[in-house]
């Protein structure tokens, strides 16, 4: 048999973890708090066959819809970001700067085919987002962790790591956090951007919950604060839009955005063309403020039932974080009960299924088995409330 390329193997660990939260999303027996998925409600779905259809009314627009489109995309798309996504975050960005991607996913990958050799140091998160572990992972490039404070990376800590490995990357996810649901300070995002320009080091701003927030003062991304090319600032519309359309955007400084097109040329030539102008369209007729109102009220329900139900009924010395968006909430079980270790017996006996807490960590040293991740976007509130009551005893009696 021939055999893999070798890089196949290094991927092996984040791959069964990703199979095992992806599988918890279509276990109909289980009741999973393991995966990321949008509400039900949270899809546009009779918007969306409207555009569809008035799309395909218009043979102009339903020829560019089916057709080969520009590498960097849709010219109304990118548009769209530019103006209701980037100018009101404070990103000044021109449109030979925004590139439409196949997801977010996708942007993370052509920034690592641009910028990562076997044995070049990613500095990340601790813990941070399983799958762009795995696309490190799959460019054979080394993690290096950085910790984390109550309000984001430690920068002290990011500095002397920064001296230490010389990375080639920086990787963050500054707000509504994944796995934790923490969002660093302004101060904070100032100090990466100035670090980032002082090391040349190239930060990449992973940023897709952003626009989920339902309390909290709102806080401008990395990238609004400074005019470097060191930063490129990588986003996703399917937490606001869909995630089955399968769009995401970059934003990069133009003779760097050049390379990235490039790298996505070699790849699919284009992101979907029909996906890309229904999303316009949902952009472009002034639906996006309303839609986003709604799913900030559905999620923030949800947080708020959580939070109580883990309150309530969690063991005693149980913590939690309180975010101010996104789906996450990240809790830390008091000593003596590894979550990885009973995550079977609680599928089993409760049918209530977690993220692993060890999954979201890339030190050898740190198994992160007292940590639990919940995501609460895509469980209505009735069954959040009995599931962390049911959890809450079954952690009890492990004690």
């Amino acid at each position: 048999m021939v055999p893999y390329a070798k890089r196949r193997d290094s991927m092996n660990y984040i791959i069964d973890c990703m199979h095992k939260i992806m599988e918890s999303l279509t276990n109909k027996d289980l009741i999973s708090f393991g995966g990321g998925a949008p509400a039900r409600e949270a899809y546009p779905i009779g918007l969306i066959g409207d555009l569809t259809q008035s799309i395909f009314g218009d043979e102009e627009k339903a020829i560019q819809a089916l057709a080969y489109g520009a590498t960097i995309g849709l010219p109304s798309l990118r548009k769209a970001v530019q103006d209701h996504l980037l100018v009101p975050n404070g990103i000044a960005a021109n449109l030979d700067e925004i590139m439409i991607t196949a997801g977010g996913i996708q942007g993370i990958f052509l920034v690592c085919k641009l910028y990562l050799d076997p044995g070049d140091v990613v500095l990340v998160e601790s813990p941070t987002f399983i799958h762009a572990k795995l696309l490190f992972d799959s460019f054979e490039a080394t993690c290096q962790s950085c910790a984390m404070d109550e309000d984001g990376l430690n920068i002290e800590d990011l500095e002397s790591k920064i001296k230490k490995y010389h990375p080639k990357l920086i990787y963050t996810m500054p707000t509504f956090h994944n796995p934790t649901g923490i969002s660093m300070s302004e101060e904070k995002r100032k100090r990466m951007a100035e670090l980032a320009e002082t090391y040349d080091v190239m930060i990449l701003e992973d940023d897709p919950y952003s626009e989920i927030r339902y309390s909290g003062e709102k806080l401008k991304p990395i990238k609004a604060h400074t005019k470097s090319k060191n930063v490129i600032y990588a986003n996703s519309l399917s937490k606001i839009f869909s995630p089955g359309a399968r769009l995401g955007y970059l934003v990069a400084d133009a003779a760097i955005m050049q390379e990235l097109t490039e790298m996505k040329l070699a790849i699919d030539t284009c992101t979907n063309g029909l996906t890309q102008m229904i999303c316009a369209e949902f952009f472009s007729g002034g639906h996006y403020p309303s839609h986003l109102r709604g799913l900030c009220d559905i999620y923030r329900s949800r947080r708020d039932v959580m939070q109580k139900g883990i309150d309530d009924h969690f063991p005693k010395g149980t913590k939690r974080t309180s975010p101010d968006g996104g789906y996450y909430i990240w809790v830390e079980l008091p000593q003596g009960l590894d979550g990885r270790e009973l995550l079977p017996a609680a599928n089993e006996v409760v049918k209530i299924t977690y993220g692993s807490g060890s999954d979201f960590f890339v030190e050898e040293n740190h198994d992160g088995s007292q940590f639990l991740r919940f995501s609460f976007a895509g469980i209505e509130e009735a069954v959040i409330e009995n599931a962390m009551a049911q959890l809450g005893s079954f952690f009890k009696s492990k004690l």
